[in-house]
């Protein structure tokens, strides 16, 4: 039987193991693990930078783009609903937190 099998839905069980490299190598910058975890504060960060709530990391420059932001936002409300009674209570609790954040700054952005 496999991970998915025995969750009963679409996601893996334990998420990323023990010991997984992320891919760098000798000398090059190390990217942080992946786990669902690091995946919505990912796309947490894309947001508050098209709310223009924080600097775009490659222009320093703060700007908003709330068509952008929304559908990031969509995404994250997406992603919970097909995550539902499959994450983790961290991993539920830190989405709910994201978005309850994430929608109440699109809305004074939006007005």
């Amino acid at each position: 039987m496999t991970d998915n099998e025995r969750t009963g839905c679409g996601c893996p069980a334990g998420g990323a193991r023990e010991g997984d490299k992320s891919g760098a190598q000798d000398g090059a910058p190390q990217m942080p693990q992946v786990t669902f975890s690091t995946f919505i504060l990912s796309l947490a960060s894309s947001a508050l930078v098209q709310l223009g709530e924080v600097p775009d990391p490659d222009t320093g420059r703060t700007s908003e783009n709330l068509l952008m932001a929304k559908h990031t936002i969509d995404v994250l409300t997406m992603l919970q609903e097909k995550t539902r009674g499959c994450a983790d209570a961290d991993e539920a609790r830190l989405l709910e937190g994201v978005l309850y954040e994430l929608r109440m700054k699109y809305v004074v952005h939006k007005k």
